[in-house]
């Protein structure tokens, strides 16, 4: 199969964008984020080149993306559907052979409880709500749905909240309970855009599987879309108006709308909402192309910029263009 390179998106704004993405420091996630841009896009040629930094990193026992100094156990596994894209695209050995040692580590080598829910990190026995977009979308382009949906329901055991449809952040195994009990809007984020993006890489899910995904994913995106303020964006901590005012989340609820609508688990009036969140995030987009006033990077906990967010405006616009309805009036 040959590459088709494209520079560029064809927009000047989104282009804008991913030359300030491309710009940024990645840490493995961050690179699987990116790369899942690149793939949604048709940016063959940066997929490829995206996917060959993460092998040059990847860690002796498998994890792409984390042969430095990061202690994570599952963020390098966002870099495997673009590894996996690369093995298919190149036919390039190298490739096909850092897939399976990635896969190997994410089945049988990478720490988890006793039900086989993942930890989030190395030398913690933590549950943490980035995990479902991390592994869960990789685990159904490989052809374990079961597995995919088995990490989707140790996650929601430990960390959704039924009173509120909204996730916890993080919930500690040993002690039992949970430890960052905040509804963090990007936590949720990640929860509804692993499950989006998993339902749509894979087609052949056991019986009520993929309803039961579908619905959960539903159940959560309409629980944090009830913290929408007036400017069409959210508090930091969805049910903390004293929070910061956040945009990334606007746009992770924007891709995982648009994706059930474009791939027909939600209704076709969300894609109104996922549109009216595409407007309000980009009101936070800056000259340089920078999504501005989002969980900033490295340590996300006040308003700043991150490679993530780059990520997530591209994915959103991507997921726009898939509309069955999509025409010029709604490309940015």
């Amino acid at each position: 199969m040959s590459l088709r390179p494209r520079p560029r998106t064809v927009d000047a704004r989104l282009d804008r964008v991913l030359t300030a993405l491309l710009a940024m420091q990645r840490q493995s996630w961050e690179q699987g984020v990116a790369a899942h841009a690149a793939l949604d896009l048709g940016l063959d040629e940066l997929v490829v080149l995206l996917a060959n930094a993460a092998v040059t990193r990847q860690h002796p026992d498998g994890r792409l993306g984390d042969a430095g100094a990061e202690q994570g156990a599952v963020n390098g596994a966002a870099c495997g559907e673009a590894v996996r894209h690369a093995a298919a695209l190149t036919g390039a050995p190298r490739f096909a052979a850092a897939l399976r040692a990635q896969s190997r580590w994410l089945l049988v080598d990478a720490p988890r409880a006793a039900d086989g829910t993942l930890f989030h990190l190395l030398g913690t026995r933590e549950v943490w709500a980035d995990t479902v977009y991390m592994v869960v979308p990789l685990l159904a382009a490989t052809g374990h749905p079961e597995l995919a949906a088995a990490q989707v329901r140790g996650h929601r055991e430990r960390l959704h909240d039924a009173d509120t449809g909204r996730y916890a952040a993080r919930w500690d195994e040993s002690r039992g309970r949970l430890t960052h009990p905040q509804h963090w809007g990007t936590g949720n984020g990640w929860v509804v855009a692993g499950i989006s993006r998993a339902l749509r890489l894979c087609a052949d899910w056991p019986p009520g599987v993929r309803e039961e995904l579908a619905g959960h994913a539903r159940e959560v995106i309409d629980a944090c879309l009830a913290c929408r303020g007036d400017d069409g964006l959210f508090p930091d901590v969805l049910d903390d108006p004293g929070s910061f005012r956040e945009a990334n989340v606007a746009q992770m609820l924007a891709y995982a709308t648009l994706t059930g609508v474009a791939d027909g688990w939600l209704p076709a009036s969300y894609a109104t909402v996922g549109r009216e969140l595409v407007t309000a995030a980009g009101r936070r987009l800056d000259a340089r192309g920078l999504v501005t006033g989002v969980s900033g990077a490295p340590e996300f906990t006040a308003p700043g910029t991150s490679s993530e967010a780059q990520a997530f405006h591209l994915l959103a616009h991507a997921a726009l263009r898939r509309l069955p309805s999509a025409g010029v009036a709604d490309r940015p």
